[in-house]
């Protein structure tokens, strides 16, 4: 755990660096410059501003201004006084589409924000609730939307497997902020659709595009398979992603949890995990077809701190040895090949293990790092920033 902690203090000292003076963060070059022509994105000011709720839990110094800095840009920069939500993009482009993958991580990290103390999060997250109700969840569906014009006009005719997870995703943690039970039942009923439908359908390779109408479009994007948001087939690192959030639900719901959470986090991280080296190099691919057939063979840190977190918290839920031994294999390839002097993943890296910028290019993102550093510490946990409380904030020893 000492290593783990370690690496969570480095990991936060690089990110204090990319705050913006004039709101919200910058994107992060590997030496800590700021990525030239980049503009704060909606989707990670939240990430960010959730990491900073980690680390003030934890006691780090610094978190506490870096919170702040994260809420404010919540409640001003990116905030949409006109329209309702908030904007991904408002210098640049203040008409981008509002999209339900940005709004749910602003419920997100909002509600861990409110875990780890901060008051004026509470303003973030009742307004995230209030759009999520009004426009994004579809009780008929129990599912969420995928997005609108700037105005909450024009729903889009597509349904995403990507936002829907971290749906649930922030879901269970606004269940925990408010204590209502309902946002726990919503969580439960996208999985219901997502993963005991679809993927346990397919074989467990899950879905990740459908229509309006929640029909698979399997051949989506086949010539974008790259697509940073919604590649084309299989995605190894969202079965990891699910595996563990059906744990997390699974905690959440307690004795009510239904036996084929625990049964379909096993069969998803099982099948994720046997893809590691199929194309003859270690670690984990972008994607594959629907035969298991890699596609892009381009590797991203992601992929590899999810698989981290799920086997971790399948070894605590199993004892199967073959995860503990899954989880220091994922590790020794972590510090052999992603983590620099710094402390810092690389983004991306290429099929011969070199640093890539093909679809991510710098260090814009440290929300998947700090899962895998501080996730198996703690048991499944629906809110991380309030398991963290629980646990203590003296990050000398082990919680």
């Amino acid at each position: 755990m000492a290593w783990l902690n370690d690496q969570f203090a480095k990991v936060i000292r690089f990110a204090v660096g990319s705050i913006r003076p004039q709101g919200a963060f910058e994107w992060l070059e590997a030496d800590g410059s700021h990525v030239p022509g980049k503009h704060p994105q909606l989707f990670l000011t939240a990430r960010m501003t959730y990491v900073a709720a980690l680390a003030a839990v934890r006691g780090i110094p610094g978190s506490g201004a870096l919170l702040d800095h994260g809420v404010d840009a919540l409640l001003a920069l990116h905030r949409d006084p006109a329209a309702d939500g908030w904007i991904a993009d408002p210098l640049t482009d203040p008409n981008t589409r509002k999209m339900t993958y940005d709004h749910v991580h602003v419920g997100f990290a909002a509600a861990n924000a409110v875990a780890a103390g901060s008051e004026r999060a509470r303003d973030v997250l009742d307004h995230a609730i209030h759009v999520i109700d009004t426009h994004l969840w579809r009780p008929d569906e129990a599912a969420l939307v995928e997005s609108y014009a700037a105005d909450w006009t024009d729903s889009e005719p597509y349904r995403g497997a990507n936002s829907n997870m971290h749906g649930v995703e922030a879901f269970l943690a606004i269940g925990v902020a408010t204590g209502d039970p309902v946002w726990f039942r919503r969580a439960l009923a996208i999985s219901e659709r997502l993963i005991d439908g679809a993927a346990r359908a397919n074989h467990w390779l899950m879905p990740e595009h459908f229509t309006a109408d929640w029909e698979p479009l399997p051949d989506y994007n086949r010539d974008e398979p790259a697509h940073p948001f919604r590649p084309y087939g299989w995605t190894p690192g969202h079965a990891f992603e699910w595996s563990r959030l059906l744990l997390e639900l699974a905690a959440a719901l307690g004795d009510t949890a239904p036996g084929w959470l625990a049964e379909s986090a096993r069969a998803l991280g099982d099948t994720a995990l046997a893809t590691w080296g199929i194309d003859g190099t270690p670690g984990f691919g972008y994607t594959t077809d629907w035969d298991g057939v890699p596609v892009v063979t381009t590797r991203l840190h992601w992929p590899l701190c999810e698989a981290i977190q799920a086997v971790a918290l399948l070894h605590r839920a199993t004892g199967d040895p073959a995860y503990e031994s899954a989880y220091r294999r994922c590790w020794d390839h972590a510090a052999a090949h992603w983590i620099d002097e710094t402390g810092m993943w690389a983004n991306e890296l290429t099929p011969e293990l070199t640093e890539g910028s093909t679809i991510w290019r710098g260090r814009p993102d440290v929300y998947h790092t700090v899962g895998a550093l501080l996730g198996p510490q703690v048991p499944a946990a629906p809110n991380l920033a309030a398991a963290l409380a629980v646990a203590g904030t003296d990050i000398t020893r082990a919680p």
